[in-house]
């Protein structure tokens, strides 16, 4: 029942294919044309009026940048901003076409986790392949800052503030660049950015120097058809289906089991648009999913079915950090 498109074994060890380092070779070449295009000022950057602070990662496949967006958009309006979100929409039908997304909005539509990012924050949610068109759409809706989430690589967006986000286990895999490893851009791109986060998971991996920490917790499962949000210790000694199509599906069922909850894994490929046949797995176990997964499922759940919200916790120092430097970036009253 797997259906997971698991990234070439050789990204992270093993010899390397000699198509792979001849294709990344042009992709190399391709990537500094288009930084030295910007450097001289024949790609234009465009300038918004408020803030923008870019989530994003070197690493093709996930690394926890949602979580981290969705607890910065939190954080960001307990302290006085008006947060919108700009992102692509990975996935989306329809992809050229600009969208508001909210709650509500189908996910082969919207994109499942900017779907995702409005379930949780309420924030104005806008996906656009032009990311500087959603932030100029957003500031025409209020927003007197923006979170621009899987961004780093979208130079045409000019950033305040750049955050990168670090799989603490697969780190940067062999170093290459693509398709000979999952680097979108060289390591050394992670010396110029302002802050570096590194995904911990629920811990076990230690952050390196320069490098915030960021746990992801999960402590609670909510039914997919609705009521009340149960502890996930009412799993602890029970095995259970847990589902993931994510771009690290392992860390998933390793924080199931951190609970004492015995997994049976379905690896899905990321962003996978899922149908009822993909969730009958032949026997009444309970199916525990990600908030991602959860919000393309919601049509045909059961009350078998549960959600299994992620949240990041990062040291309140990282914090007292980031505000400082926007503080200095918001207008004066």
């Amino acid at each position: 029942m797997s259906r997971r498109a698991k990234a070439p074994a050789y990204w992270f060890e093993g010899p390397v294919p000699w198509h792979a380092r001849m294709l990344s070779k042009v992709y190399a070449a391709a990537i500094g044309l288009r930084m030295r295009l910007f450097r001289a000022r024949l790609l234009r950057r465009v300038k918004v009026a408020v803030p923008v602070v870019v989530v994003g990662n070197l690493i093709a496949g996930g690394s926890g940048k949602t979580p981290l967006a969705i607890v910065l958009v939190e954080r960001l309006r307990a302290a006085g901003w008006n947060p919108g979100v700009a992102t692509r929409g990975y996935g989306r039908d329809d992809a050229g076409t600009p969208r508001w997304v909210d709650a509500d909005t189908d996910p082969a539509l919207g994109g499942d986790e900017p779907v995702l990012v409005a379930h949780r924050t309420g924030a104005k949610v806008r996906a656009d392949a032009d990311r500087a068109a959603a932030a100029r759409a957003l500031i025409g809706a209020g927003c007197d800052i923006v979170v621009c989430d899987d961004g780093l690589q979208h130079y045409r967006l000019r950033r305040d503030i750049e955050i990168e986000v670090i799989d603490g286990r697969r780190r940067y895999g062999n170093g290459r660049l693509l398709p000979a490893g999952p680097l979108r851009e060289p390591v050394e791109r992670g010396g110029s950015v302002d802050f570096r986060v590194l995904n911990v998971g629920d811990g076990g991996t230690e952050a390196g120097f320069g490098e915030w920490p960021m746990r992801l917790l999960a402590d609670c499962a909510l039914p997919l058809p609705g009521g009340r949000p149960l502890p996930l210790s009412v799993f602890s000694g029970k095995r259970v289906h847990a589902v993931a199509g994510i771009g690290d599906p392992q860390r998933f069922f390793d924080t199931l089991r951190a609970h004492a909850i015995g997994v049976v894994p379905h690896a899905f490929a990321d962003h996978h648009r899922y149908v009822a046949d993909d969730l009958a797995f032949g026997s009444d176990l309970p199916v525990l999913m990600t908030e991602k997964d959860a919000v393309k499922c919601r049509g045909f759940a059961t009350g078998r079915h549960f959600s299994v919200p992620i949240r990041a916790e990062l040291p309140e120092a990282f914090w007292v950090a980031l505000l400082d430097r926007l503080a200095t970036l918001k207008p004066k009253a």
